[in-house]
């Protein structure tokens, strides 16, 4: 083992900046050295590749978005006629079209289910407080949610933890390049949740499961389709998916575009802005035939509710499974406590002379003006915005030319219970989106304001309540165009353009001043990796080659390397790329350089080393194979799938001593800088092109060195990790920019 480390390797130069943070660091799951044991205590740059999937601590890896232009890429796409690309690009549009009509259809039997099981449920608590039956219609009302939401934490907590909670932050992450693992009935119940976070999940599983040809055990096998299960191509169908999911919450289509490329996606292209669009679009005309359906009452109490569309066109202007349940349960018995009970501190109000009786004091579907426990002719203001869905909430409290329908008490108490509410059910198990009750949060304080600046101008009351939705959805997501159109599409008007924009401007500007955005927040709760636009300023006094300097030597091999050395490296290492490099190459005269140099052939990946070894794809001589050869035992769809580990695979001693050529698994054309490129220039770089790995070289080549000094990777080149290892240049840094 010494040996093998003198030959792959020179030893790691661990300078005095290192001294300080030795005992802290932990394993750095692309930096073990093969002598030395998995499970030890770091002293170099370390990386901690764990992070909160669903329930569960789990480690975390980088997807590989890069081209991998092996001898197997080149060959495929050399022998592709026309026709064969033309039905490549009609598939990607196809999928495109079915992952819209799929979450437009999933989408509209989602609102069925909310607004039937919630109708029905506030239909018989309403009957129960007519009759004074006040303890029944409790029981019954907790009991419901309390049903409801126990189904849907049980999904969560026992079949699906990483759908419990927004989803958006997981689907950032993955479009970001971080591998999270096993990405993908509470709005019935009432909960202070939305549809968004969900739809958008959805969509982007639905994106996937296409993408590769449906779930694990059950894919199919069909060529043309596993020409899309690799990365690169899953990333724009799931690209799709997000957007798709919020045009099928608020059936805003060009909204969902643009929330996809403003908040979601992190690399983007005209060709996929198209494709998206072609995907929401397919939404909306799914959800507009439902819609046009469900006018003539077959669709029970859905009517014209739930899919979104607040209409203001006349406005002139971590624990065990057992605790996230019983958290679950708890957090819906307090939501129901104070839904039911609350709506009887409201005063009861007098209907408006101008309104029908019948049509102001009404205990059914929808409404501004619930009955609950007033006599005829009044109503409760509170338990309108209370007893109802979140969507029928906010369209009340949106409504325009209503100045006198809501009391500042039932706008005060309304604000304060979905804060308190929105803290504390924000973090359990169950699938949850943040845009509705964030909406209903600023649209309680945007309504109250108006209230109070009534004497003082003529602007209605419900575009304070639009505006006070579109602050605290800036002040909170750090989103402005997406946002922009999203409300203009959701309130039809685009009078409220100028005025939007400017909230939304002077939101995020105040918002950015105090913390990140929720999405990041989540996203570093849970520990995903996720590589942000910006570099630190400090960064840029740090470079790549000091950066791979702290870290343990690379692991390379050769072009044609032992079976016996292969299974080492795999066993004893958690790396998932290796440098391959080919000794004693005849160099062309111009070089300046004598023959016997050392040549970087490429990177082959771990999974790429697997199937090698799954295929028995040995020699007994060490020579170079034939490409006729190579295409006989691998494809390159079958190169592009992820899976298998070295403990499946079974090598017997006389293997061992034979040899695998790796030239035909190794990507020729590696992403590689010069040890003397700035820490911020390569973050900048790994994250635009989507990287896994980045090679770096030394600027000089001299004799006998290596033509590969280091590997970084997304974990490598996070602020918070290189701020351990180097904590001078970012305090620094700091009491400069405080000075």
């Amino acid at each position: 083992m010494g040996e093998d480390s003198r030959e792959f390797g020179e030893s790691t130069k661990i300078n005095h900046k290192m001294e300080e943070v030795q005992r802290e660091e932990e394993i750095d799951p692309e930096g073990n050295p093969l002598n030395e044991p998995l499970l030890k205590r770091n002293r170099t740059l370390s990386s901690n590749p764990l992070a909160l999937v669903g329930e569960k601590v789990s480690y975390i890896e980088s997807l590989d978005y890069e081209i991998n232009e092996n001898d197997l890429f080149k060959h495929d796409w050399r022998s592709r006629s026309r026709v064969q690309v033309l039905q490549y690009i009609f598939l990607k549009w196809l999928l495109a079209f079915i992952v819209g009509l799929l979450t437009g259809i999933i989408a509209t039997l989602i609102n069925l289910a909310v607004e039937n099981i919630s109708g029905y449920k506030l239909l018989a608590v309403l009957s129960y407080i007519h009759k004074e039956r006040y303890l029944t219609g409790f029981l019954y009302f907790t009991g419901m949610t309390f049903i409801l939401t126990f189904v849907a934490a049980i999904l969560c907590v026992c079949f699906a933890p990483t759908a419990a909670g927004p989803g958006i932050p997981e689907i950032k992450a993955y479009l970001n390049g971080v591998d999270t693992p096993n990405i993908i009935g509470a709005v019935s119940a009432g909960l202070d949740l939305g549809k968004e976070g969900p739809l958008v999940h959805i969509g982007s599983c639905i994106a996937s499961l296409l993408g590769q040809g449906g779930p694990d055990n059950h894919r199919i096998k069909w060529r043309w389709l596993r020409y899309f299960n690799n990365d690169r191509d899953r990333r724009d169908l799931i690209t799709c998916g997000s957007s798709s999911g919020v045009c099928a919450a608020f059936r805003a289509p060009v909204g969902g575009v643009l929330f996809a490329l403003e908040e979601v996606a992190t690399w983007w292209r005209s060709a996929l802005l198209w494709r998206t669009f072609f995907s929401t679009a397919v939404v909306v005309v799914v959800l507009r035939a439902f819609i046009e359906i469900c006018h003539s009452g077959k669709c029970g109490l859905f009517g014209e509710g739930g899919l979104i569309m607040f209409d203001v066109s006349n406005v002139t202007v971590r624990k065990g499974k057992i605790h996230k349940l019983l958290l679950s349960l708890a957090v819906a018995l307090f939501t129901s406590v104070c839904q039911y009970g609350l709506p009887f501190l409201g005063k009861c109000t007098p209907c408006d002379s101008s309104i029908r009786e019948s049509a102001c004091t009404t205990n059914g579907r929808s409404g501004n003006f619930k009955q609950f426990n007033c006599p005829p002719g009044f109503y409760n203001d509170l338990a309108t915005l209370l007893l109802t869905t979140n969507d029928d909430a906010v369209r009340n409290i949106f409504s325009t030319n209503t100045p006198q329908e809501n009391q500042p008490l039932s706008l005060l108490i309304f604000f304060v219970l979905y804060c308190i509410l929105g803290l504390i059910t924000f973090g359990i198990a169950v699938p949850s989106g943040l845009f509705l009750p964030i909406i209903l949060m600023g649209s309680g304080y945007g309504r109250l304001l108006g209230i109070y600046m009534g004497s003082s101008t003529n602007i209605d009351q419900g575009l304070f309540a639009v505006l006070g939705a579109a602050s605290l959805m800036a002040g909170s997501m750090r989103m402005t165009v997406s946002l922009c159109v999203i409300f203009l599409e959701l309130t039809n008007n685009l009078l409220l353009l100028p005025i939007t924009m400017i909230v939304l401007l002077i939101a995020k500007t105040v918002g950015d001043s105090f913390n990140p955005s929720i999405y990041e927040i989540i996203l570093h709760l849970k520990g995903l990796p996720f590589m942000d636009a910006n570099p630190e300023p400090w960064m840029r006094n740090l470079t790549v080659g000091e950066l791979v300097d702290v870290k343990p030597s690379v692991v390379t091999l050769h072009g044609i390397e032992k079976v016996a050395k292969i299974v080492d490296v795999l066993k004893n290492t958690t790396h998932n790329g290796f440098p391959v490099l080919d000794d004693g190459v005849v160099v062309p005269p111009v070089v300046g350089q004598a023959n016997g140099a050392t040549e970087l052939h490429g990177l082959v990946l771990r999974a790429h080393l697997i199937q090698a070894l799954k295929k028995k794809w040995f020699f007994k001589e060490r020579r170079r194979t034939e490409d006729w050869e190579v295409r006989q035992k691998f494809t390159w769809v079958e190169l592009a799938e992820r899976e298998g580990s070295i403990e499946g695979v079974a090598v017997t001693s006389e293997e061992m001593e034979m040899f695998v050529d790796l030239h035909p698994l190794t990507n020729t054309t590696p992403f590689t800088v010069l040890e003397s490129m700035s820490v911020a220039k390569a973050m900048i770089l790994f994250r635009q092109v989507g990287l896994r790995h980045l090679l770096v070289v030394p600027k000089y080549q001299a004799s006998g060195v290596s033509p590969v000094i280091g590997i970084l990777t997304r974990q490598d080149l996070l602020a918070h990790n290189i701020s351990t290892v180097f904590p001078h240049l970012a305090k620094s840094k700091s009491r400069g920019k405080r000075n």
